[in-house]
């Protein structure tokens, strides 16, 4: 009888319709190039938080998961620690299994902040941030960080919010930085967009796009329509997983 390879260092993904996932592929490519025969990466795919709780108990040998929409905000009350960046920012994307307990970092912060700021000039001095989840929260951690004046758009009115309709061309030349947080143009509905006056965009603006499939989102396209700079999440995404995997390795 063959002796069975078993799998003993188990990380994952956490989140809601995410067979779309980057970190599934990145992860699983990341352990055969380092010959980690014994690591495993997977999704688990929770249609409520409350499941979160027996994915915990029923899982074995698990090191590390990475949060994504809708959970990063919701998770936080079923850790045992919160880093104290991520408890600033009020989001996590990162779990750490340790012998205290669960530990929940955000590593979007260390992505975004190294993604954008080799692009920013002199003008971009505002930014609208579109979107109120827990991506949004790293995204304006870093403009507050960079000293970035920035400002929410939802669907609602509230204290540094503004709601779609509310945008107009004085609004928009003055916020040169776009950045969208919503999960708006992800494949397969790379049609969708965030309802923005998108006439008003110049080659001073710079948009980001948080998503990363397809490479060109129809708000990146718009942008670049316009001349603006524009720039997706892939490489966001590559730098956020490779702090995690650090976070998850270190003593």
């Amino acid at each position: 009888m063959e002796d069975t390879e078993v799998i003993k260092n188990r990380f994952g993904l956490v989140g809601k319709n995410i067979s779309y996932s980057f970190s599934k592929g990145y992860f699983t490519q990341k352990f055969s190039s380092l010959n980690l025969v014994n690591n495993s990466y997977e999704n688990f795919d929770l249609q409520h938080i409350t499941e979160f709780e027996d994915l915990i108990k029923s899982q074995n040998d698990l090191k590390g998961l990475n949060v994504t929409i809708p959970y990063k905000e919701a998770i936080i009350p079923y850790l045992d620690k919160v880093d104290h960046k991520a408890a600033k920012i009020g989001a996590v994307n990162t779990i750490k299994f340790t012998e205290e307990g669960l530990i929940g970092f955000n590593t979007d912060v260390f992505g975004f902040q190294d993604s954008i700021e080799p692009h920013l000039k002199k003008h971009h001095k505002k930014a609208l941030i579109l979107g109120t989840g827990g991506a949004s929260k790293a995204v304006a951690f870093v403009f507050k960080e960079l000293g970035i004046a920035y400002t929410f758009i939802s669907r609602n009115q509230g204290s540094n919010q503004l709601s779609y309709e509310e945008l107009n061309q004085s609004i928009v030349a003055e916020h040169t930085i776009l950045v969208n947080c919503t999960p708006l143009g992800t494949s397969p509905n790379i049609m969708d967009k965030p309802s923005l006056p998108y006439e008003f965009l110049t080659d001073r603006h710079l948009l980001f796009d948080l998503i990363y499939n397809p490479e060109k989102t129809a708000f990146l396209k718009e942008g670049e329509a316009h001349g603006a700079l524009i720039l997706n999440g892939h490489k966001m995404l590559a730098i956020q997983a490779e702090k995690a995997w650090e976070i998850w390795n270190s003593e």
